[in-house]
Parts: C-alpha cells; sequence; structure tokens
C-alpha cells in the first residue's frame, strides 16, 4: 500500500474512532446512517421502559440517543457519554430543549471511565466502540458497575471477520471475536446473550449482558 492511500485509511479511522474537526461533522452524518440499523437492534434489545434511566455509550452522530429518549418518554432520563469533546459540542446544542428539560444529560467520559453513580441505569447501549479501547476488562467491569439489578447493557459489534476485509480497520482497531466479548462480561458477573444480527455489508452481533437480581 502507498503512503498516501495508508494515510487516508489511517485518518478514517481515527475519525471513527474520535471524530473532530471539520472532517467530524461528516463522520457524525455518516455513523448516524451506517450505524443506524444496529443502534435501532441495540435499543430494541436493551428493551427500556418509559421512566427508566438510561444511556448511550460514545454516541457519536447521536442517532441512538434521539431513538432512547423516544422509548423512556418524557418521564425518563437519558444519559449520553462521549469521548469527541466535537460529538459532546453536537449534541448540547441538537438536543438543547431535551437537556433544559431535564431529560437528557450529556457528559465527557469512556467505557473505562463511566460517569456515572453505582447501581443508576437500567439499561444501557454501545455500537461499534469496543473495537477503541484495548482494557476489555475494565470496559466489562464498569458496565456492571452502573447497572441496576435486571439491568441490561447492550454491546453491538461488526462480525470481526467481515471487519477484518476493510481496509481501514488496520489502523487502531481491535477486532475481537464475540466470544473473546462474552468471556469478559461473564467474568464481570453479567449473565449474556449473543444475538447474531444478519443486516448488509457487514453482518453484526448483540452482546445482550443482565445484570443479576
Amino acid at each position: 500500500m502507498n503512503p498516501l492511500a495508508a494515510r487516508v485509511l489511517s485518518t478514517v479511522a481515527g475519525q471513527l474512532g474520535n471524530p473532530h474537526g471539520l472532517l467530524g461533522k461528516g463522520t457524525a452524518v455518516l455513523l448516524n446512517r451506517t450505524n443506524r440499523f444496529l443502534i435501532a437492534e441495540a435499543v430494541r434489545a436493551a428493551a427500556p421502559e418509559v421512566g427508566e434511566t438510561v444511556a448511550d455509550i460514545g454516541f457519536g452522530g447521536g442517532v441512538g440517543i434521539s431513538l432512547l429518549l423516544e422509548q423512556v418518554g418524557p418521564t425518563g432520563n437519558v444519559h449520553g457519554i462521549e469521548i469527541s469533546p466535537d460529538m459532546l459540542t453536537r449534541a448540547r446544542s441538537g438536543f438543547s430543549t431535551q437537556i433544559a428539560a431535564g431529560r437528557l444529560r450529556v457528559d465527557e467520559g469512556s467505557l473505562t471511565a463511566l460517569p456515572l453513580d453505582d447501581a443508576s441505569l437500567d439499561a444501557a447501549i454501545t455500537v461499534n466502540t469496543i473495537y477503541f479501547v484495548p482494557e476489555l476488562d475494565q470496559v466489562c467491569a464498569e458496565l456492571a458497575r452502573v447497572l441496576r439489578p435486571h439491568g441490561k447493557a447492550v454491546i453491538g459489534i461488526g462480525d470481526p471477520e467481515a471487519m477484518a476485509r476493510m481496509p481501514f480497520t488496520q489502523y487502531g482497531f481491535r477486532l475481537r471475536p464475540a466470544k473473546e466479548v462474552i468471556a469478559a462480561l461473564e467474568a464481570s458477573g453479567l449473565a449474556v446473550e449473543d444475538r447474531p444480527i444478519d443486516h448488509k455489508p457487514i453482518p453484526g452481533h448483540l452482546l445482550i449482558a443482565q445484570a443479576k437480581g
């Protein structure tokens, strides 16, 4: 691969992991479009009810926040957690009405250091995010920490074999087999269901982790 192509692919991968700057604006739109199906399936699997407290961790373009707000209704609460300052700014502008009403809180944070209290969530989703985090055990421990009894955390990932055929995933992506993620979740005390998602161009997995009662 020539240096220019490698640089382009590295830039693409970097934007997907942390959208920023002028390119980040386009990346946010792209993330909403390409991830919408898997995000919607993750919300459906998490099955939040009206009045519950939920989170989208690594919300990117914000489509998951919109779907969660619809699910929990005016009496529920949504947390949006993101490492990208530009995506935080975008969400605070786009969801200003919901934030002002107290229905949504948007905070900087990561999968390994969630700005949430223990046992504070009924449900959480995180889609196409764990590729960028080396500390998988810490991620799973954090998800277990913030879930209430019987709460659900849904991790959405692309099938690693299909993802590996995409050239930009050679740059900074950790494409773990679903079994490896399941084992880490179970080691954190969560019961896990692997729900395969048949979707083109990339099939995926929803790993539905539930806290014990």
